[in-house]
């Protein structure tokens, strides 16, 4: 089929979608509860299915109060005797695929439930709705007259009896339907290389004479990627490489410190990033728009939503709401249950509402990357907006960064203890430190407060890390590439002690 009846059939059959999204932008409270009866009337013969009396719940407050919340570890003895085989244990349809993932750089492994339904009604029904919504805020694009540079993870598939796991993008690449594979670039056999380095120019050699149209991965790894791409060819930015590059899908981590390298190398005011929220759990959310960073929930993919407000989670006083029970400017730990198994699950994830009509969200961090020794509740959100108002008062670029907790000591008082590695440093550090800090206190209350005369927190401790850091630590854990991220903020000092001592 030519190319351009190509781009002209897929915008057609993508386009088609926008319908069905306006129906549970209009009900989404009864969209979402005909689908969680959905998910309880499939699941009812299981295990777990059979242990609540899934058959029995016929509203939201008997689900609510009948099942509980479960973290990974709960659930782990149920995935071991899944990966094991076992079936109709918590979804009634065969488990094939487990998502390996660390969640960030530990060394223990999660497993992560997909199913058929999810694997095609959530992770590529997304996809599709990813291209959907950006053909249709763009009729003029030109997407399928070319093809996506994607960048997944960096292992390879592993069988174990009879089940197989690995990164989810390598599960995604291995079942990937007809119409993506066709309009992707590497081939197959390159995306799923298991070594980084090797599979680095590996895609250079393979992409750099493809007619690239897109990019799809998260941004720190990506970077990489197309850093090496200019290195390669001799190119001065990346339209010199590929002259129809017109969008960036991206998500896994926040885009905001990396965009003004990403505008060095992409120096086009038309160019479009379109942001995306996935996870190996499933995927949640898109951005819909050309102009806002804000992400439309998405909620017929199979997938229920409740929240947790931050200020109450882990406590006694902990309270769990659905969404008609949100409000904008909260920040809430996300809990899904979903079309693979997945019953009232703690993703780790934390998202606030900027709309309620329809529901859309910012990713705000997540429920173990925060600092709250000293009652400051500093976020990843606060931090990434700080850095960067910091960084443009100063003229420096930041590449990575970790924060951990001074604990206080005999009379001394607390302090955040900040290692950054940048890409242009500052001048004068201590100009630097100060304008942090006094941008921290604007975007975080609680943080002013301890701040104030210093009182319970001194003036934050800033090191500069030495080129290449960040990567030699992932490198020394074997977490090179993929959706392996640096752990932005701990409430410990275990990463912070690590890259110490190494940032020799």
């Amino acid at each position: 089929m030519p190319i351009p009846l190509v781009h002209s059939v897929a915008s057609w059959f993508l386009k088609k979608r926008i319908h069905q999204m306006e129906l549970f932008i209009k009900y989404p409270h009864e969209v979402q509860f005909e689908l969680l009866k959905k998910l309880l009337q499939k699941a009812k013969n299981t295990e777990v299915g059979r242990k609540y009396d899934f058959a029995g719940i016929d509203s939201y407050d008997t689900f609510a109060s009948r099942v509980p919340l479960q973290q990974y570890e709960d659930f782990e003895p149920d995935i071991e005797r899944s990966r094991r085989g076992e079936n109709n244990i918590f979804w009634p349809t065969p488990i094939k695929w487990f998502a390996k993932s660390s969640g960030t750089t530990n060394a223990k492994s999660k497993f992560i439930p997909v199913s058929e339904e999810s694997l095609e009604k959530c992770h590529y029904a997304a996809g599709k709705d990813m291209l959907c919504m950006y053909l249709n805020n763009n009729p003029g694009s030109q997407l399928f007259n070319g093809k996506s540079l994607r960048l997944g993870g960096s292992k390879e598939l592993y069988k174990r009896n009879g089940t197989q796991f690995g990164d989810l993008s390598a599960i995604l690449i291995d079942n990937m339907p007809f119409w993506a594979e066709y309009s992707s670039t590497p081939s197959n056999e390159v995306s799923l290389m298991s070594n980084w380095e090797e599979k680095m120019p590996a895609i250079v050699n393979e992409t750099i004479r493809e007619n690239v149209t897109s990019l799809a991965g998260v941004p720190s790894w990506m970077l990489v990627l197309l850093n090496n791409a200019l290195e390669a060819s001799g190119k001065e930015n990346l339209f010199e490489i590929w002259p129809n590059l017109e969008a960036y899908f991206h998500g896994g981590v926040n885009f905001m410190p990396y965009a003004e390298q990403y505008e060095k190398i992409l120096p086009c005011n038309d160019f479009r990033y379109f942001e995306i929220y996935n996870a190996s759990e499933g995927f949640f959310a898109i951005q819909d728009s050309n102009h806002s960073k804000e992400l439309l929930l998405m909620l017929d993919y199979g997938v229920f939503y409740e929240f947790i407000p931050m200020n109450s989670y882990g406590t006694k006083e902990e309270k769990v709401i659905p969404l008609a029970e949100v409000e904008k400017d909260i920040n809430y730990a996300v809990l899904i249950t979903t079309n693979a198994g997945l019953w009232r699950y703690k993703i780790g994830d934390t998202v606030r509402f900027t709309c309620l009509h329809p529901y859309r969200i910012k990713i705000t961090g997540r429920t173990k990357h925060h600092i709250n020794v000293f009652g400051e509740e500093l976020i990843i959100e606060n931090a990434e907006e700080a850095l960067k108002k910091a960084s443009q008062e100063t003229g420096c670029a930041i590449v990575d960064y970790t924060a951990a907790p001074i604990f206080m000591y005999d009379r001394e008082k607390g302090a955040h203890e900040w290692i950054i590695e940048f890409k242009t440093p500052p001048r004068n550090m201590d100009h630097f430190v100060y304008c942090f800090d006094q941008h921290l206190q604007c975007v975080n209350s609680d943080y002013e407060a301890k701040r104030f005369n210093n009182m319970t927190l001194n003036l934050p401790k800033v090191h500069q890390a030495r080129e290449r850091l960040f990567y030699d630590w992932l490198k020394k854990k074997n977490k090179l590439g993929g959706q392996h991220k640096i752990p932005r903020l701990s409430n410990q000092r275990q990463y912070v002690e690590e890259l110490l001592e190494m940032n020799v």
